[in-house]
């Protein structure tokens, strides 16, 4: 099935650089000026993947990701012209699953993007049911419950949760995770693997700030410890 692309992007320019490059490779792609008429397309036809610039006129990207990430997992990859560090992680803070900085090679955001829609496919060796502390994970029914109650997590989330469960007391560093989650071998920031592992703390952790089930290991990445 064809896989539909929303675009949102002031620049009509941009716009229709990318609707005509993104149709040439075989994507839906629908575009929108400003979050209103973001608001609209994803009401009309919800899309599978919404690549999402971060300096719109009046509500701005960061807060249309927000507002969209409260009620889906819809993958997000926004654009930014901004290269400091505070305003990645604060767009990824907002819910986004990647991003990408102005100007880009289309080759590029194609790659992220067919990475975010591809779907993970478990291991054969990959039990039905990963369970640690309190959280269990149904990885083929999409479903993480932490004391029987269910958690809201981001596709993403549920990928980087599962792919460190599944190996319970393995160190991944923050370049396998790049591969494993994201689909990443090339290129990618490990920025992307920080700021998500702390969105999932605060999801999974009774304490955030000291965590028990996703751990740090200093200087080699993060494990999920075994039981």
């Amino acid at each position: 099935m064809t896989q539909r692309l929303l675009v949102v992007d002031d620049d009509k320019g941009i716009r229709e650089t990318m609707e005509l490059a993104l149709t040439e490779e075989g994507y839906i792609v629908d575009t929108a000026n400003d979050a209103e008429e973001a608001r609209e397309a994803i009401r009309a036809n919800t899309p599978d993947l919404l690549v999402l610039d971060v300096m719109l006129p009046g509500q701005d990207g960061f807060e249309l990701c927000r507002e969209v990430r409260r009620t889906s997992s819809l993958p997000i990859i926004l654009l930014t012209a901004k290269t400091d560090t505070i305003d990645i992680v604060v767009g990824l803070e907002s819910g986004a699953d990647d991003y990408v900085t102005k100007p880009f090679e289309m080759r590029e955001l194609v790659a992220r993007m067919r990475s975010l829609l591809r779907r993970a496919q478990a291991d054969d060796d990959t039990p039905q049911v990963l369970r640690v502390g309190p959280i269990e994970i149904r990885p083929d029914e999409g479903i993480v419950r932490k004391n029987d109650e269910p958690l809201s997590l981001t596709r993403t989330e549920f990928r980087l949760l599962t792919t460190l469960a599944a190996r319970a007391g393995r160190v991944f560093s923050r370049e396998k995770l790049l591969s494993d989650v994201w689909g990443y071998d090339y290129f990618g920031d490990a920025r992307l693997v920080d700021v998500h592992v702390r969105r999932l703390r605060m999801k999974v952790e009774d304490d955030p700030h000291n965590p028990t089930i996703i751990q740090t290991v200093r200087g080699m990445g993060y494990k999920v410890a075994e039981e």
